[in-house]
């Protein structure tokens, strides 16, 4: 193909990721009063807004993310369309899978956040407010960010496996590398969770810390039985 030929093929792909994510965002809005109580079953406490519009920005930022949780295997599917063609065969028959997998483990984080962690996170942070005193009342904007960076966060994280396996399948890791840096690899697990979560509390950061270096094992497993480099 040309380049003007894989420009055109980017913008079609491009196209269509941005519309599904559209059509996807327009009926998470529709359905946003009933999201909204998806999201505020993990809090124990009241949902308030400080400014006439917070509200609706509230609304439109969670019908986006929800938007783009719906879309993102057409979004997947598009990205592989637009590389697939400069792939040999036997990258194409590793890429596709890890690519699946990827999303799944995407969603299987953002389930394994909203299900366990984000809980715990919440009744730790909200009682600790409550034992100095202090009566939640929280803005729905505040509460709706912060969310949202919980469960994006957690679902990068479970990516960890498949950017691993995929680093092995270039020649860039092995098993054997991974096991020898394994005390490395905690320590930057609980640097990125210091970095990833979007409160300063060691309870919190240790939440995320976990889960981390638990994926790091089962990436380096994966990687000792699936990493054998390809030519």
């Amino acid at each position: 193909m040309s380049v003007v030929e894989h420009l055109t093929d980017l913008r079609r792909c491009l196209i269509r990721a941005l519309s599904a994510l559209f059509i996807c965002a327009a009926v998470a809005f529709y359905f946003s009063d009933r999201l909204m109580q998806v999201i505020h079953l993990p809090l124990d406490a009241p949902l308030i807004f400080l400014s006439p519009e917070e509200a609706l920005w509230a609304d439109l930022k969670l019908s986006l993310f929800f938007g783009l949780l719906a879309a993102l295997p057409i979004i997947a599917y598009q990205a592989w369309r637009f590389v697939a063609p400069g792939l040999h065969a036997r990258e194409r028959r590793y890429a596709m899978p890890v690519i699946c997998a990827a999303v799944l483990l995407f969603f299987l984080g953002i389930a394994f956040c909203y299900f366990v962690t984000l809980p715990f996170a919440l009744d730790f942070l909200i009682e600790y407010g409550r034992r100095r005193g202090i009566e939640p009342q929280i803005s729905i904007s505040h509460y709706v960010d912060f969310q949202m960076k919980f469960l994006l966060a957690f679902g990068l994280i479970f990516d960890l496996p498949a950017v691993m396996l995929v680093l092995a399948k270039m020649g860039w890791l092995t098993a054997e590398f991974l096991r020898q840096k394994r005390r490395y690899a905690i320590f930057l697990c609980f640097l990125a969770a210091a970095i990833l979560t979007p409160t300063p509390d060691i309870f919190n950061q240790t939440l995320m810390a976990v889960p981390l270096i638990l994926l790091y094992e089962i990436g380096l497993i994966a990687v000792r039985i699936l990493g054998r480099r390809y030519d």
